[in-house]
């Protein structure tokens, strides 16, 4: 439509109907692998003098025209087109939508849109399959409000509704009920995916826990499974986001936790589990331990979030400087907001020589924005001056720090630039293993132990010390010595000094030698049978040979920890699982047992999730989601970004075709529209 002075009041009955109607968003579609039947059509707009119009045309037998004679039906499926329509137009819909039509025989009968969804999972043997109108423009609002984590209800915004009308009268979106419904079969068919996939997973699994409450107040926890596969690659998948119930102790955790590992049937391959350390979280996971220990399972640990303990050691550094930071944060606001202001900023941190800074520059109240206020003011104090001294008049003076104030952000920079580098290496390195997150943490109790910090900062210095303490006092145990030692950058020579224990080697060889020698190497063990004692113990010479064998094979699975641990360890940079890829041949059993322990996570959530303003959209999703769509939406939007593909009722939506014939489909009406304009 061509907007001018002289049309651009014109109402839509004032124009030409047809050309509304040539605007289609996504016309002419071919049916694919997952075809729905659409809602209704809406009417089109009618015009002020409707034309009748004569037309001879083989396609006009498979459309009936309605009562009013403004449109025509498809006598298929049920779509409407204005009685302006060209009959090429026709013919196109019924190529595209309905191929085979004309052998379908002289007398079509009208077939009704259908209010419910349908779908051909597969093509019968016997003819072909009926085909059935593909609502594509509603499962594109399916990916969108997927990817944007958006509920349903958002396409119930009037101006949304009427938005695609402008475009298309005809478009009908479906009801938001129907679009809950859509997104439930489709978790449940993905669900079904990640279960089937599960069950394939030869080694031991870890788990992670994270809780939030939304603006319901309902409070939910997330379980992420995490695993290292056979090709010594790292694999994570979301397993479910539920709803505790009330009051969400301790017991609630542990009976909604319980109930997702039995949905997916992996309660017997949890090795471990990495909570958030909330006391109820702390103790829904002892609770766990005490049952699998009690079943016999195997061997399980619950480990404390080593970010959120390095979040809570960095809240107490910063507290007595909250209000210069909130000071220098909004300058920054106010510099990401303003273009002559910022531009102002980088000519004199050029002419002072105090960096260079990329905007817009972090003002988020995480560590990531916390750290770059202190940062902006220790490297740019002279050019943060300058420019509030310039701009006052917009700014005011209550930006401007005295002396005390930039000596206590050097000093609290100073003090927390090792959990800077710590954080840093954390979330470069993803994931993190647990063993050099140990390490890591030994450093920092290390610095603070060996810093003389000012009277003022030494409340702060003692409550961060005690945080350090309760996280190493949780995972100082045979378990963690035992995942630290398969890293083969730390063995037993980087391991702290609270970790390092000759008990513990003992125990992790004993633990070795008892799980991982007779349960993967069976057939190396056999000794002499019970139909051996009873004759005696008379074996042929061949025999005898073969046992001496299998026993010094049996020494060298013994050797195998030893030589592994005699070795010096690799250098830091070291890709882990790469390292344990070419050397599963030299060591085959002690690889089994890195494969379990590897996976073991030291955090419960993404490092840069916790640190960086990321964390402030994911939280704001989850904060705003209703409750009939939290499980949905984020479990599905989780799975689709993991490679799964979105099903419905088991059958896979091809997004990638659809995309396909909505781009030719744009260039198709961008076509129409130059031809009619040289005509």
């Amino acid at each position: 439509m061509e907007w001018s002075v002289n049309n651009a009041f014109k109402t839509y009955k004032d124009m030409e109907p047809k050309t509304m109607m040539d605007i289609a968003l996504i016309p002419n579609i071919h049916p694919i692998d997952i075809e729905l039947g659409s809602s209704e059509k809406g009417n089109v707009v009618p015009s002020a003098k409707p034309r009748k119009k004569t037309m001879t045309s083989v396609y006009l037998k498979y459309f009936e025209t309605a009562p009013d004679g403004k449109t025509r039906r498809c006598k298929f499926c049920g779509q409407s087109y204005s009685i302006a329509t060209a009959t090429g137009n026709l013919g196109r819909h019924l190529s595209n939508r309905h191929p085979g039509y004309d052998k379908t025989g002289e007398t079509v009968t009208s077939s009704a849109p259908q209010p419910t969804t349908t779908i051909i999972k597969k093509p019968q043997p016997q003819g072909r399959a009926p085909q059935v109108d593909y609502d594509h423009l509603n499962w594109l609002l399916i990916k969108w409000l997927i990817l944007a984590t958006l509920p349903p209800s958002t396409l119930e915004e009037k101006w949304l509704a009427n938005s695609f009308k402008f475009l298309n009268p005809s478009i009908q979106l479906w009801p938001g009920d129907k679009y809950k419904a859509v997104f439930r079969e489709v978790f449940r068919s993905m669900r079904e995916d990640v279960r089937v996939s599960l069950e394939q997973v030869s080694s031991k699994v870890s788990i992670t826990l994270d809780f939030w409450t939304s603006y319901e107040q309902i409070f939910y926890m997330s379980v992420t499974c995490q695993w290292i596969d056979e090709n010594w690659s790292f694999q994570k998948v979301l397993l479910d986001i539920c709803q505790v119930p009330y009051p969400c102790r301790d017991s609630e955790i542990y009976n909604s936790l319980v109930k997702v590992l039995k949905m997916y049937n992996i309660e017997n391959k949890v090795l471990s589990s990495t909570h958030d350390n909330s006391q109820n979280a702390i103790h829904a996971c002892h609770t766990l331990k005490e049952d699998l220990d009690g079943r016999k399972v195997g061997p399980f640990c619950y480990i404390p979030c080593a970010a959120r303990t390095l979040s809570l050691i960095i809240d107490d550094a910063l507290k007595t400087t909250k209000p210069v930071i909130a000071k220098v944060r909004e300058f920054v606001q106010e510099l990401n907001a303003s273009l002559d202001i910022s531009e102002d900023f980088i000519q004199l941190t050029t002419a002072y020589q105090e960096g260079s800074w990329q905007f817009p520059l972090d003002a988020s109240a995480r560590w990531s924005g916390n750290y770059q206020m202190l940062d902006l003011v220790h490297k740019a104090g002279k050019s943060m001056d300058a420019v509030v001294r310039k701009n006052e008049e917009m700014l005011g003076s209550r930006m401007l720090l005295n002396a005390t104030e930039k000596n206590v952000v050097s000093i609290v920079h100073n003090y927390l630039e090792p959990f800077y580098k710590v954080i840093s290496e954390i979330c470069v390195n993803n994931p993190p293993t647990i063993g050099m997150v140990i390490v890591y943490m030994d450093h920092i109790s290390d610095t603070i132990a060996a810093r003389q910090p000012p009277e003022w900062l030494k409340n702060a210095a003692e409550d961060m010390a005690k945080k350090l303490r309760s996280y190493n006092n949780q995972v100082c145990n045979i378990f963690i010595y035992m995942t630290s030692i398969l890293d083969p950058r730390i063995k037993c020579e980087l391991i702290p000094e609270s970790l390092n224990s000759e008990n513990y080697l003992e125990e992790a060889r004993a633990h070795f030698m008892r799980n991982y020698y007779t349960s993967h190497f069976s057939s190396i063990t056999s000794g002499y049978s019970a139909q051996d004692i009873e004759d005696g113990g008379s074996v042929s010479f061949a025999e005898e040979i073969a046992r001496k064998k299998r026993r010094a094979s049996m020494s060298n699975a013994t050797d195998e920890l030893t030589q592994y641990l005699s070795e010096s360890p690799v250098p830091t940079k070291t890709d882990v699982l790469e390292w344990w890829k070419v050397n599963s041949t030299r060591y085959p059993r002690l690889s089994a047992m890195a494969r379990d322990f590897l996976a073991v996570q030291a955090t419960s959530v993404k490092p840069e999730e916790l640190f960086c303003s990321k964390g402030d959209e994911i939280d704001k999703q989850r904060f705003c989601m209703p409750h009939d769509s939290t499980q949905a939406i984020l479990c599905i939007k989780s799975w689709t970004q993991g490679g799964l593909k979105l099903k419905y009722k088991s059958t896979e939506i091809d997004y990638e075709r659809l995309m396909e014939l909505a781009a030719a489909a744009a260039a198709d009406i961008s076509s129409a529209g130059i031809d009619k304009k040289q005509k």
